[in-house]
């Protein structure tokens, strides 16, 4: 599992011109189940997204793909998480 921090590199402007499809590519990559959980960051400087992809490469191609990316408009950091831990509605989470 990996968390994903996004950092906004540009103004709110020009990130708004590009949220409409940067919402497409989050369900496009919810509906082939590797997001599990996304949104933003308080005060609007970026965003996070949980993914469940099998490895980092796979991860850092499906962010690739991203039109923050793409743009330039964003940085992305990439944190694998190991979750040991969970309420019972997040059990699935766990690591058989």
């Amino acid at each position: 599992m990996f968390i994903v921090s996004l950092n906004y590199t540009s103004t709110l402007e020009e990130i708004d011109k590009h949220i409409a499809e940067h919402l497409i590519h989050l369900d496009k990559q919810y509906s082939l189940g590797n997001f599990i959980a996304s949104g933003r960051k308080e005060p609007r400087t970026g965003g996070f997204i949980l993914a469940t992809v099998a490895s980092k490469v796979e991860l850092e191609s499906i962010l690739a793909s991203d039109p923050f990316h793409r743009e330039k408009l964003a940085e992305f950091v990439v944190t694998e998480f190991i979750p040991t831990k969970t309420s019972p509605e997040l059990s699935f989470l766990l690591r058989t």
